[in-house]
């Protein structure tokens, strides 16, 4: 059993679908600050450094912690969850064309220590977007994806985004998994 310092569907279909027993508890905790803290740092450290305040901010005797975050970079811009549906068709019209690097961390606390950390990226290829296309993703996807970060689910309309995606399907979905894994089973949390 652990927590998932996180209210993410998609993480918890991931570890409910990989048969890990988990219970959500959302961190509580300014994730813009933290971005804002360390804006000249790379990606993937500030990924880390979200993931591991979430699995850090909150308690639990005894269970691990597994917290967990994502980011998007294209064309060296960070972008977060969309603020609107219009914020979300601007994000896509500028992701139009262009690369998505999009960066995924986890990291598991227990009894209050950072005892694991792993970050992945994966680089989604967008093809070209039109406006129509845009206006009809919106209207079909429209409010589940303004709570992605990317503006898309890989596992739903989002896959019609790209042309071409490189990295670890885990990692697309918001977590790298099988690290995580791996790293529970030496906790002693998941059998060998």
């Amino acid at each position: 059993m652990l927590v998932l310092a996180s209210k993410s569907a998609s993480r918890q279909v991931m570890l409910r679908d990989a048969g890990v027993e988990f219970i959500s508890r959302p961190a509580d905790l300014d994730e813009r600050a933290i971005e804002a803290a360390m804006a000249d740092a790379p990606p993937h450290e500030v990924a880390l450094a979200l993931a591991e305040a979430k699995a850090m901010a909150v308690q639990d005797e005894g269970l691990p912690i597994l917290g967990s975050d994502s980011l998007v970079i294209v064309e060296g811009r960070r972008f977060d969850k969309p603020a609107s549906r219009d914020d979300a068709a601007e994000h896509l019209r500028f992701f139009s064309g262009k690369v998505m690097h999009l960066h995924s961390a986890a990291a598991i606390a227990r009894d209050g220590a950072l005892v694991w950390r792993h970050a992945a990226a994966a680089h989604l290829h967008v093809r070209d977007l039109s406006e129509g296309f845009i206006t009809d993703y919106l209207e079909r996807e429209w409010p589940e994806v303004g709570y992605c970060v990317g503006v898309f689910r890989i596992e739903a309309l989002g896959v019609q985004l790209f042309e071409k995606i490189e990295g670890d399907h885990f990692t697309v979905l918001g977590m790298p998994l099988l690290p995580a894994l791996g790293a529970l089973r030496e906790l002693g949390e998941l059998p060998r």
